[in-house]
């Protein structure tokens, strides 16, 4: 799991009566650390106990960790499903969701619908590579809209997303022309 999103999901999960397991191969920042405890979840950091994480019913994968990583491979062949953060959230909530991807201007369009949402005085959360973990806001109370920026590791290969409300659409960005 990546640094940011390392205690959200596990709590989120622990909220939802789930028993939680953490496991980050690198380090793990304190104040993740504490907070973890706080809400004793068991974690572990620096490597992967596959006894532990093996003996699971499903895996919230940071979208930073690579297919082709031993443990996922390995969870992979075990047939345990592996999900996102924004995958998981998505199954507690209410709310509709505007999602944003694409190659470029995904951090602007966010933050300018939220802003739209927000000043038009809609209860809305910020999500996704910006704002805060979508999974967190969700077990912290939920609002009525969810903007959620979603990079092409965010998607990766999971599936549905969390829009009940979907549109697609795309976004050109050209080069401005010499003048």
């Amino acid at each position: 799991m990546q640094a940011k999103a390392a205690w959200a999901p596990p709590f989120s999960r622990s909220k939802k009566g789930y028993e939680v397991f953490v496991s980050d191969m690198g380090h793990i920042q304190d104040k993740y650390k504490a907070q973890l405890s706080a809400h004793n979840l068991r974690w572990e950091e620096g490597k992967h106990t596959p006894e532990a994480i093996l003996d699971v019913d499903e895996v919230i994968k940071s979208p930073g960790i690579p297919e082709t990583a031993p443990m996922v491979r390995t969870l992979r062949e075990k047939g345990i499903p592996i999900i996102s953060e924004i995958e998981f959230a998505g199954r507690y909530t209410q709310a509709r969701t505007i999602c944003i991807t694409g190659s470029n201007g995904k951090t602007t369009t966010t933050s300018l619908i939220y802003h739209i949402l927000q000043k038009a005085g809609f209860n809305v959360g910020l999500a996704g590579n910006i704002g805060r973990s979508f999974a967190l806001q969700v077990a912290e109370g939920d609002v009525d809209w969810y903007v959620i920026e979603l990079s092409s590791f965010s998607i990766g290969r999971y599936v549905p997303l969390p829009c009940r409300h979907c549109r697609s659409a795309e976004h050109y960005a050209r080069p401005p022309r010499s003048l």
